[in-house]
């Protein structure tokens, strides 16, 4: 006997789940705001070469012991772990000498190969040219979904997609995780899984749209979405396990983004089942009840 779900008949449960995480997303970016990272601060970005092959620990913990601990700190590839790309704050020249002194004693002789200074007009421009971006990306999405299907699958795509976008950058305010380019990609990431998801969902509304009788739109959709449930769940599942894996045993330079794209993923499988597909029967419904009304013809006066 297969297990059948009703969602939409629960849509005010779900909405106001999401309306719940919202409001704590909300809450935390007017009070935290973002922890942003270096990319949109400002700071230096270092590239040293050393004579003998050396670990990301080893260099770390000579930063961390100078105040920089949360540097970003990169090897080049194909070097033998001889040279590293680090991203740090801003610092005085005294500080850095200091560091660089530490570094050749504690890892080993060193070339500096190039120091250059990313400014907070930098980082401004980087925060602009990500909201461009997204904002972009959700207009050609909204015009995609439009044509492929129609203006209502549209809005409750997009209705969806902000959804996962908000709570995402929410999560990253509330646990104060730093806010870099890396995250921007991975939103632009959350956005291509969430909306395939959702395609998936409304290519089978419309499909079984073609052969409706007397179910309601409700009956229709939960029809249509136990039909790709299991399809939505393993693809969910698998997808957050392999990026799961990555922010366990990867580096702590792509922790951060595999931890944006694990977050935004499971919003993302989230909101194709019990958040688009509620919201395109409410549209519909009421779109339904307005053209009724219009419809109706007028009492006469007596």
């Amino acid at each position: 006997m297969r297990f059948k779900l009703e969602i939409v008949r629960h849509t005010r449960i779900w909405l106001a789940i999401s309306g719940f995480l919202a409001v704590i997303a909300a809450v935390s970016l007017a009070t935290r705001g973002l922890n942003y990272g270096i990319d949109f601060t400002g700071g230096i970005i270092m590239d040293l070469k050393f004579e003998k092959p050396a670990t990301t620990g080893q260099v770390r913990a000579v930063l961390a012991d100078h105040g920089f601990g949360d540097a970003v700190i990169r090897e080049a590839t194909g070097t033998g772990g001889r040279e590293f790309l680090i991203t740090t704050r801003q610092s005085g020249e005294a500080a850095r000498r200091a560091l660089f002194d530490d570094l050749k004693k504690r890892v080993g002789a060193f070339e500096q190969r190039s120091l250059d200074v990313v400014t907070p007009v930098i980082g401004t421009e980087l925060k602009r040219n990500a909201l461009l971006g997204v904002f972009l990306a959700t207009a050609g999405i909204l015009v995609y979904i439009t044509f492929r299907f129609e203006w209502r699958f549209g809005l409750a795509a997009v209705v969806a997609l902000l959804h996962d976008v908000f709570l995402t950058v929410g999560f990253f305010s509330l646990f104060r995780l730093p806010v870099d380019t890396s995250f921007v990609a991975a939103i632009l990431t959350v956005f291509g899984y969430s909306i395939n998801d959702t395609i998936i969902v409304f290519d089978r509304i419309r499909e079984n749209l073609r052969y409706r009788r007397r179910e309601s739109l409700a009956q229709l959709v939960d029809h249509s979405i136990n039909q790709v449930l299991t399809r939505s769940i393993n693809t969910a599942m698998t997808t957050i396990m392999a990026v799961g894996a990555i922010y366990v045993f990867g580096g702590r330079t792509v922790k951060d983004l595999a931890l944006a794209l694990v977050v935004g993923i499971a919003f993302g499988a989230y909101s194709s089942i019990f958040v688009a597909s509620p919201v395109w029967v409410l549209i519909s419904e009421r779109l339904g009840r307005s053209r009724e009304g219009r419809s109706r013809p007028r009492a006469a006066n007596a």
